[in-house]
């Protein structure tokens, strides 16, 4: 079995990437798996790391802002075009599978030309512009929400969830011993702050303003700050004996588990793990993602009561509150995990498998 896997940018589209392939090596030990991601982009890096191949299109994305920019967009994405053909038409794939992200309209647009079956998997409650061209053709979209049949032929439409990763799940350590485990009080309230790979200006200026209430109330921080302005978000930390502040988590499985209470960008990926994991949670949605996808996803928890929003631009001046009234009340926090776990999809990864398995069977 050949199965070409594209997509990436974000550990929101890779860390599902993996969880595909990992599972049909599990199912299928001898299938041979190629990935195609953008070059420069995070996936080029974490995919071979994961033991797998991968090969790198000149692909970017367009500026919706400064139209005059997308003359060089326009050229890249004719050269990625050629280059996918090219390695579609070399590893001739029984199926090719899109994640999302710039590299993954390239890659399935010439897979489909060339009649090879595709399947998309859909992260979001509103999908990008790329998944919407691509749907017609594609024999499957695997989706994690409801009401996509707006977007999307309901007769593929097959509702799986998202892929997450393995470890979180098999985690067993209780929240006390993990705590112990990353050098915190197990005795004391625990906040996560997480703002997605690459970091959130925002959600850490936020987190900064929230310093205060956090140690009045006797709470720990465990707070992830990503790469931009690391050293500026790692001096703020350094005055408080309650907080660890870290430009990446390396142990998200320990991290999670300790947390009583995350703060969080509203990714999808994220949102799976959290729905999982079932972890309380403050979403505070990027504002600078296509179609403004994180919005919609953070309102499908939070219309429901299984996550409290915040929009970005309010962010800084309203997180601290929201923050002290979920330490206050053990019960608020009891009826958010009960409510997003709920709404949990599991073995997700194995449900996609049996789809693409299927698909190449018929």
């Amino acid at each position: 079995m050949k199965i070409l896997i594209s997509g990436g940018g974000t550990g929101g589209h890779i860390f599902p990437a993996l969880s595909i392939a990992n599972a049909v090596k599990r199912r299928c030990p001898d299938a041979e798996i190629l990935f195609v991601g953008a070059l420069g982009r995070m996936e080029m890096e974490r995919v071979p790391a994961a033991g797998y191949r991968i090969e790198g299109l000149p692909v970017a994305g367009f500026d919706r802002k400064r139209l005059w920019r997308n003359f060089g967009v326009l050229w890249k994405l004719w050269k990625s075009l050629r280059k996918a053909r090219r390695i579609v038409r070399d590893f001739d794939p029984d199926i090719a599978i899109g994640v999302g992200g710039y590299a993954s309209g390239p890659v399935l647009k010439q897979a489909q030309r060339r009649g090879i079956p595709t399947l998309i998997q859909e992260q979001n409650s509103y999908p990008g512009v790329t998944n919407k061209l691509l749907a017609p053709k594609a024999k499957a979209i695997c989706v994690a929400y409801d009401g996509l049949e707006r977007f999307f032929p309901a007769e593929r439409i097959v509702r799986t969830g998202n892929p997450v990763r393995k470890d979180l799940e098999e985690c067993s350590l209780t929240r006390e011993q993990a705590k112990k485990e990353l050098g915190f009080d197990p005795e004391r309230l625990l906040v996560l702050s997480v703002g997605g790979s690459l970091g959130a200006r925002t959600v850490n200026e936020a987190i900064a303003a929230s310093l205060p209430v956090i140690a009045e109330k006797g709470a720990q921080l465990m707070w992830q700050t990503g790469r931009y302005g690391a050293d500026h978000f790692r001096e703020v930390a350094s005055g408080h004996d309650n907080v660890k502040a870290d430009t990446f988590i390396t142990r998200m499985d320990l991290a999670y588990r300790a947390a009583d209470l995350v703060v969080s960008r509203a990714g999808a990926g994220t949102i799976s793990e959290l729905q999982i994991l079932g972890k309380p949670v403050i979403l505070i949605p990027s504002p600078n993602v296509a179609e403004d996808h994180q919005r919609h996803n953070a309102e499908a928890l939070s219309s429901v009561g299984a996550a409290r929003m915040i929009l970005d631009k309010d962010a800084v001046a309203s997180l601290p509150a929201e923050i002290a009234a979920l330490l206050d009340s053990e019960d608020a926090r009891v009826d958010l995990s009960e409510k997003i776990s709920g709404m949990a999809m599991h073995d997700s990864d194995e449900q996609i498998v049996d789809k693409i398995i299927e698909i190449i069977q018929r």
